[in-house]
């Protein structure tokens, strides 16, 4: 591998068994809770990556004490009251960062400003701050088109009643849930759109029960959280990320070979793990077993599936799709054109340079299996569309990744467990 240009090596996949990091997603609120909690937190297994990175730093410059101690985290949490940041935040193009950690500061102590990349500053958060606003907050997007950066006066959540349109992100309730027990009077939440990314809301409400809080709900409508909680402090371990088992069992669909992820299980919240119901209707075997789950590739038929609940898993099951006979419908992603990408237009423009018919809808993808040939891939540095495209490489020779190491963001160390599946 070269600092620009990965060139994927086609060969014969082993029948094995792999180990992945621990779930983004489940990084991000577990170090945010135990941030807030009354005291100091172990936390096992999280994530060693670019996003998950600059959430600890960002939550350290809030005054919470970080540090590694042998295979672990130990997190001093601030008691719900972050404290005032000296400098200004760089949140990179980490959307969960920058959504849940501009709630966190409505909590705080003087001014904050979030900032991140170009094209974070390109990606919508006005919904929230509006939201905030709504409770009294001064947070506001200093360019005034909705996006980052954003400033935020702590200190000034006065209301109780909110609510908030999830059509384009579920991040923003998960963020106003995250900051409710710490507030006086906590917070009655009304869903006034989506929530797209159902999924994503159950893993921060699960995040916030196993640290004590209390959360009452109605379906994914109306959430109630009590004032004056505290998140208690204690042990906890990071699951096995789903996200990135996807592209294992993926590889597996496409090869016709057997790969197992330890530490997965059907019973997640991660919205991700079901990925495998969608193999499964391609034609795959799915065996759960009582330390992963594992995937047996066969031959591959095209599948109409609704992905709201899953959009990261999008272009990895747009890429076994292309190695699918008939007819791939892939629907209800619309919201895709806003993530560290326009994935929909992404996926589209490099399966149509492997010679792959595509025809993108208002929320989706129509993808016509065929026979797939080499092609570079051009990444727009978003980690998912480089692992994705990277299992092309499995089967189809000439096979060019860009900017490999965009998959920092997430999967640190993923080329090398790539390549360990070959025979």
């Amino acid at each position: 591998m070269t600092a620009l240009l990965k060139k994927m090596r086609c060969g014969r996949v082993r029948d094995c068994t792999v180990i992945v990091p621990g779930s983004k997603s489940y990084s991000h609120r577990t170090l945010i809770a135990a941030g807030l909690a009354d005291g100091v937190s172990m936390v096992y297994n999280l994530l060693d990556a670019e996003d998950v990175r600059l959430t600890r730093a960002a939550l350290s410059m809030m005054g919470v004490g970080i540090r590694q101690q042998d295979d672990h985290l130990v997190v001093t949490g601030v008691s719900g009251r972050p404290k005032a940041a000296a400098e200004n935040i760089y949140l990179g193009n980490s959307g969960t960062s920058m959504r849940l950690l501009t709630a966190v500061a409505a909590l705080g102590r003087g001014e904050y400003l979030f900032y991140g990349t170009d094209r974070m500053h390109q990606r919508p958060i006005s919904e929230l701050t509006d939201a905030l606003a709504e409770l009294g907050v001064d947070a506001v997007c200093v360019n005034q088109n909705g996006c980052p950066p954003v400033r935020v006066s702590g200190g000034g959540i006065r209301g109780r009643r909110v609510s908030v349109d999830c059509s384009k992100s579920s991040q923003y309730l998960s963020a106003l849930l995250m900051i409710a027990p710490c507030t006086e009077k906590g917070l009655d939440i009304t869903v006034s759109g989506g929530p797209v990314s159902k999924p994503y809301i159950d893993m921060t409400v699960d995040i916030m029960e196993k640290f004590g809080i209390r959360v009452k709900r109605d379906g994914y409508v109306n959430f109630s959280v009590p004032g004056g909680q505290a998140y208690r402090s204690g042990s906890h371990t990071v699951e096995s990320d789903a996200s990135a088992a996807g592209y294992f069992w993926a590889a597996a669909a496409i090869t016709q070979s057997r790969i197992k992820v330890l530490g997965t299980s059907r019973f997640s919240r991660q919205g991700d793990a079901r990925f495998v119901d969608l193999l499964k209707d391609m034609g795959c075997s799915v065996i759960y077993e009582k330390d992963g789950i594992a995937v047996s590739g066969n031959r591959l038929s095209g599948i109409s599936a609704d992905m709201s609940d899953m959009p990261d898993m999008v272009p990895t099951l747009a890429v076994v799709a292309a190695f699918a006979s008939g007819t791939t419908f892939i629907q209800n992603v619309a919201h895709l054109a806003v993530k560290e990408s326009d994935r929909l237009r992404a996926v589209a423009t490099e399966l149509t340079r492997m010679g792959i018919r595509v025809e993108q809808t208002d929320s989706g993808l129509l993808i016509y299996g065929g026979v797939p040939k080499g092609a570079r891939i051009k990444t727009y540095d978003d980690h998912r569309i480089a692992m994705s495209f990277a299992l092309a490489g499995l089967r189809v020779p000439g096979m060019e990744i860009e900017n490999p190491g965009c998959v920092e963001k997430s999967f640190p160390g993923f080329w090398e467990k790539l390549e360990s599946i070959y025979e």
